[in-house]
């Protein structure tokens, strides 16, 4: 019985969360429709496994009004004291579309540090690519961000 409450006390607590950041992020962070950023992956993975690891839907914080998943209490106190040290850049969309200009879903499984910063791309695909020239995309990217960082998606993708 404490385990079904314990369960349902974190269940109530974890919806509190997400309707306070609803429609937080606004479109300067890839989040799903609950505001969750990565898919729920842990950022701080990235560098401490060297992979993606899944959050624990009980353990998450709040950074530019999107949701991150931690695996333990430990990477979630690391994210909180840099969280732009762990965050993906361009909010998580897609590195290379954003070099292009435009807003594409970053796939978690597609990633790559970069100068101690995390990029996603849309698919391993569009990741061959943009490996190709990494800093002149990177570059562009930079550039474009400032002017599509708070445009809709929709208005920007073809």
């Amino acid at each position: 019985m404490k385990n079904v409450l314990k369960t349902g006390i974190a269940a109530v607590a974890l919806v509190a969360t997400l309707a306070m950041t609803a429609f937080a992020a606004d479109f300067d962070v890839n989040v799903t429709s609950t505001d969750l950023a990565l898919r729920g992956v842990d950022p701080v993975s990235y560098f401490t496994q060297g992979e993606p690891q899944q959050g624990d839907v009980n353990i998450t914080a709040v950074h530019n009004g999107a949701v991150y998943r931690f695996t333990s209490e430990e990477t979630k106190a690391q994210f909180e004291a840099d969280p732009e040290k762990y965050a993906p850049q361009y909010g998580g969309y897609c590195a290379f579309g954003l070099a292009n200009g435009f807003k594409f879903d970053g796939d978690p499984d597609v990633w790559r540090i970069v100068d101690d910063r995390l990029y996603l791309n849309l698919s391993p695909a569009v990741s061959e690519i943009w490996q190709q020239d990494i800093p002149g995309y990177i570059e562009t990217a930079e550039t474009l961000w400032t002017e599509v960082k708070d445009a809709d998606p929709a208005d920007l993708n073809p």
